[in-house]
């Protein structure tokens, strides 16, 4: 079994492109280190409606360019049977390890498959690529990216023509066509012949953030901003500029893209830490806001004072502040979000007599929603101009939070105040998330057996009044792995994490209240609840 675990090692050595994922396999082969081996070589990395996502290094379940070129292959093979033969495939990368090598190797994929390829000029924000997408009239888009992951991560993320992520059943006919490559030796790779575009994409993307605000409105809110290590920087400063918003106040140490993300753990504004030197900044400077993207600016992260520091806001927070500031502005159209984030946009959307959706998580579901006017997810997500980028982004959303603390501010209010008026409007929704990250992912699929066999009939001392497997699917949203809880007052969703190896737990509680008085108990009440119901469930979960 080891020699024949060499001899595979062996021919995919011959094979690879790479010097450095060379060097590092011969290594591996030249010491006999089965152990490390096993691990490379135990299957392939999996393709789905994620795409592709990883540890970079050597072998079949990594991140490297013959994985890539692989894959690249695949689509190219899909989008040929689908009647694409020499329809345009847009790339774009952001700058971590091996970005712009991946982005080089798919195009010239596709140009050795008879498709047009054209590649962003420089590393940029996610949402220029699946802007792009629409507006060169693609039928294809791939973003080179590993979001928010930890640095030795990357990622490969497919897009169709409608500029949506793709949703079965295309993940499973592009895996097949990946899976059907037989060696590398057959995949055609010219050296030229694909398109660099310039910065007239990245102008026009700039042009359709106007259409995110409302004509005259306040542009004065002080922002503080990062970039997480990450490419948002230049983009989201034009497109303040272009609103006459005042000039954010950089986070120097993390503005410019550094692919080792230095200063963070994790370079994902919800990790604790993070935002730790936007704070610091914000203790400076006394802006009206915080705001950062992810590395790769599709999502947007908020802060705001509270009392005598800084506080973020929970994307469940920042998601009900901008479905409420489009519904004053006159909005029209479906309020959409994911099972997983909070049931307070239903309330919002059904006052004011709008269609609202849920979906299952992630923005290639959200996307989908028909007339979708406004989606988003608890993970700080945010599409709020679907009709210029049918996915989160960061950029856009940042402009519109800004608008809408300008607006308040006119009126001597802020974000804080208007989450006030929501919670005693519609019932104060608090929402957390018990997340664990394991290093052996078969914890998740012990945790989630054990909550399927074993299911728990109360949590936080509230009886559940439904529980739900929707391996199956329900009457409105298709089969994924999850579990959700109704209870009296309270509801709570299970599910593994489609990105990264974590089991993730949603949980919100509904306390009404009869007036702005009663907001602090009810906030204690709130508290005490969420902490009850994820103490119950981690012992349910046996995590």
């Amino acid at each position: 079994m080891q020699d024949g675990l060499i001899a595979q090692a062996r021919a995919w050595l011959a094979e690879d492109p790479d010097a450095e994922t060379r060097a590092e396999l011969a290594g591996l082969i030249d010491a006999e280190d089965h152990a490390e081996l096993t691990a490379r070589f135990s299957g392939t990395l999996q393709f789905g409606t994620a795409g592709l996502r990883g540890e970079l290094g050597a072998g079949p379940t990594r991140m490297n360019r013959s994985v890539v070129i692989r894959a690249a292959a695949g689509l190219a093979a899909y989008l040929k049977k689908n009647g694409h033969e020499n329809g345009l495939v847009v790339i774009g990368y952001d700058a971590r390890h091996k970005s712009e090598e991946f982005a080089r190797d798919t195009a010239s994929v596709m140009t050795g498959a008879g498709l047009d390829a054209a590649v962003l000029p420089r590393p940029l924000p996610t949402p220029v690529l699946a802007f792009a997408i629409r507006h060169l009239g693609a039928v294809a888009g791939v973003e080179v990216t590993a979001s928010h992951n930890p640095p030795r991560d990357n990622g490969y993320k497919v897009y169709l023509g409608d500029g949506s992520q793709i949703v079965p059943p295309a993940d499973a006919e592009i895996a097949a066509e990946i899976a059907a490559v037989p060696s590398l030796t057959v995949v055609p790779r010219p050296t030229e012949g694909w398109q660099i575009l310039d910065d007239a994409v990245v102008d026009a993307y700039l042009a359709r953030t106007d259409a995110v605000l409302a004509p005259g409105s306040p542009r004065t809110a002080r922002t503080v901003y990062t970039a997480m290590h990450g490419v948002g920087k230049d983009v989201l400063l034009a497109a303040f500029a272009r609103a006459g918003f005042p000039e954010p106040a950089l986070v120097t140490e993390q503005a410019d893209p550094d692919p080792d993300f230095p200063t963070v753990a994790f370079p994902n504004p919800e990790e604790p830490g993070a935002m730790d030197l936007a704070f610091a900044k914000a203790r400076e400077t006394d802006p009206d806001l915080v705001i950062a993207n992810d590395p790769d600016a599709d999502r947007c992260a908020v802060a705001v004072r509270d009392g005598d520091d800084w506080r973020m806001l929970r994307g469940d927070e920042v998601g009900a502040l901008l479905a409420a500031h489009l519904v004053r502005r006159g909005a029209t159209g479906t309020f959409a979000e994911s099972i997983v984030s909070s049931s307070l946009l239903g309330r919002i959307a059904d006052k004011a007599g709008l269609r609202h959706v849920e979906t299952l998580t992630g923005f290639k579901w959200i996307a989908r929603a028909e007339g979708l006017r406004y989606g988003y997810e608890e993970a700080l997500g945010y599409c709020v101009d679907p009709e210029g980028v049918r996915d989160k982004d960061g950029i856009t959303a940042a402009l519109l939070i800004t608008e809408l603390a300008s607006v308040l501010k006119a009126e001597n209010r802020t974000l804080l105040d208007l989450l006030d008026d929501l919670a005693v409007e519609h019932g104060l929704h608090a929402t957390d998330q018990l997340s664990v990250r394991v290093q052996d992912l078969s914890l998740i699929a012990a945790a989630m057996r054990r909550l399927r066999e074993q299911p728990p009939t109360h949590l936080g001392g509230l009886p559940i009044t439904r529980s739900e497997d929707l391996t199956q699917g329900t009457d409105t949203l298709p089969p994924t792995d999850g579990l959700r809880y109704t209870l009296e007052g309270a509801r709570v969703i299970v599910r593994p994490s489609g990105t990264e190896p974590k089991l993730k737990c949603y949980l919100e509680v509904v306390v009404p209240v009869a007036g702005h008085a009663d907001l602090p108990s009810a906030r204690a009440k709130a508290t005490a609840l969420l902490t009850s119901i994820k103490r119950d469930l981690s012992t349910a979960a046996g995590i």
